[in-house]
This record gives structure tokens, C-alpha cells and sequence, in this order.
């Protein structure tokens, strides 16, 4: 004889809405989180794919990093040697002016002020550390603080730099050197600042001997501009080469990054759709379980 019973019928119904109301929990999530799943192993075989995504981002975002402060360092050389540049060149024409008048009025102050902008410059630091002074960073470059200290120097008393540059891993496998010394941005100057210096106090008007210093400091002035402008100018291209290296590193970033936005990011319209659908049919299971909870034999004997 067979057995009427609505158990058995009511726990196949409660299985079903519980199982609706976990999918339906699951999309939910996915639409307050933007994202497929809560962890990488409810994404299966894609979780690998992402996962080397993200370490490529991760790459791509240290190299972005290491040119964008490797760019800043060499905008302040750019800045220091511009600084030196506009000062020496402003001294070199009142040099010119006073050499034609034979009228030297002022001219001291002038010189003392572009030694200072000179001197200054090339013991430029960046955080703490010297920018001219090669492998030496915590030693000044520019050992001479004045003018007259430069009498009866050389190269040797007065750079304290090494010819160590600084590198950088700015791309993938890619590691530039950087970096300029003080010896080799102003050894021309320094030439031109000690002939100056031995040139004593100047007056009002310059005497055969200083006249003649003055002339030779002139010709060590166009030298030492001339190198000062091919180290900037070489400073330049670096800068413009690491710009390039920071863009592109930034370009693939967010190129790594879509694909881990394709792999983990939910649909957020297709969801909507699904909520829809998985609201409609869990409310549909809640009816038919009221309707079977209600069903009883005694009705029909």
C-alpha cells in the first residue's frame, strides 16, 4: 500500500529555497562588491591569470615610482645648474661692460653674488643627501665658502666628489645612470671665480693687473658656460628619456589592469538581471511552500 505524505515533498521545497537564497546572497555581494567572488579559488582557472596580472601592476607601479623620483632629481639639477647659468651669465655681461668703460663701480658685489649662487648650487641637496658629490653624498662638493679662499687653490682643494653616478631600474631589465658631479658641471667656473679671486678687491677703477685678470676670466667663463650647457643639455635628455620610461611603465599598468578588471570585476547590469530573476523565483518558492504547508489528507477523507 502507498504511503501519502507532504514531508517528504516539504524538505525537497525547503532545500530549494535555501538554495536560492544562497544564490541569491552570492549576487547581492557581487553587487556591493563590484567583484565575481570574495577569493581567488571561487574564480577557478581564472585565478591564475590574475593573480600574474596583479604582479606585473605591481612591477609596472615601482618602475612608475623609481622614474617619477629619479625625474625630480634631475629637475633639481636642471634648476641648480639654470641657477648658475643665469648668474654667471649676468656677470659675464657687467664683466664685458666694465672692461669697455674701464669703470669697475660694483662689480665686486656682482662677482661675490655669483660665486655665492655658484658655490650654493653645486652643494644642492636632496633630502639630506648631496646631489653633486657623486659616491661622497654626505660631503660637501664645494669645499670653498669664499671667494678669496679660492687664491692659490686647485681642482683637488676644492672638489670633494668621486665619479660614482647613481642608477636606477626605470623599466623592465633597463637600468640608467644618472647623476652629475660638481667637478665635472663647474671646474671651468671655479677657474674663472680663483682668476677673479686673484685679481684682489676691485674699486672703482681696475688697475693694469686686474684689468688683465678680468679679460682672462672672461675667455675661462665661456669655457666653463660651455661645459655647464652640455652637462645640462645632457641632463635634459636624460630627463625627457625617463618621462618616456615613466609613461609607458604607467601605460602598462593600466593595461594589466583591465585585464584583471575583466577577469574579477562583475557585470554589474547582467547581476541586476540575475537579482531579478533569482528574487522572482525565490519568491515563487515561498508561495508553493505555503500552498504544500497547508495541504493536509483530512480535507479529502
Amino acid at each position: 500500500m502507498a504511503r501519502v505524505a507532504t514531508i517528504p515533498l516539504q524538505a525537497t521545497m525547503a532545500s530549494a529555497i535555501q538554495r536560492s537564497q544562497a544564490a541569491l546572497a552570492v549576487t547581492q555581494q557581487q553587487i556591493a562588491t563590484g567583484k565575481k567572488a570574495q577569493d581567488y579559488a571561487s574564480l577557478g582557472t581564472q585565478s591564475a591569470r590574475i593573480l600574474s596580472a596583479r604582479s606585473m601592476i605591481a612591477r609596472q607601479e615601482a618602475h612608475a615610482a623609481v622614474a617619477d623620483q629619479v625625474g625630480t632629481t634631475l629637475s633639481i639639477y636642471d634648476a641648480s645648474m639654470s641657477t648658475i647659468d643665469s648668474a654667471v651669465s649676468d656677470l659675464r655681461q657687467n664683466m664685458l661692460q666694465a672692461i669697455g668703460t674701464g669703470q669697475t663701480t660694483g662689480l665686486q658685489a656682482l662677482i661675490d653674488g655669483a660665486f655665492h649662487q655658484f658655490r650654493v648650487s653645486l652643494n644642492s641637496t636632496e633630502r639630506g643627501v648631496a646631489l653633486y658629490g657623486g659616491a661622497q653624498t654626505l660631503d660637501t662638493p664645494f669645499q670653498v665658502d669664499t671667494l678669496a679662499g679660492l687664491v692659490g687653490t686647485t681642482d683637488a682643494d676644492v672638489f670633494a666628489n668621486d665619479a660614482v653616478r647613481a642608477s636606477a631600474e626605470v623599466s623592465e631589465g633597463l637600468t640608467v645612470q644618472y647623476g652629475l658631479v660638481a667637478s665635472e658641471v663647474g671646474s671651468g667656473l671655479y677657474q674663472a671665480f680663483r682668476t677673479l679671486a686673484e685679481a684682489g678687491t676691485l674699486g672703482t677703477t681696475p688697475t693694469a693687473a686686474q684689468s688683465a685678470k678680468l679679460n682672462e676670466a672672461l675667455g675661462q667663463i665661456d669655457n666653463g658656460l660651455a661645459q655647464l650647457r652640455v652637462a645640462n643639455a645632457d641632463n635634459g635628455r636624460m630627463q625627457g628619456e625617463v618621462e618616456t620610461l615613466a609613461k609607458r611603465a604607467e601605460q602598462r599598468s593600466l593595461l594589466w589592469q583591465d585585464i584583471v578588471s575583466k577577469n574579477e570585476d562583475a557585470d554589474l547590469s547582467s547581476v541586476a538581471i540575475d537579482l531579478a530573476r533569482q528574487k522572482m523565483v525565490l519568491e515563487a518558492s515561498y508561495s508553493v511552500f505555503a500552498q504544500l504547508s497547508k495541504l493536509s489528507l483530512v480535507g479529502y477523507l
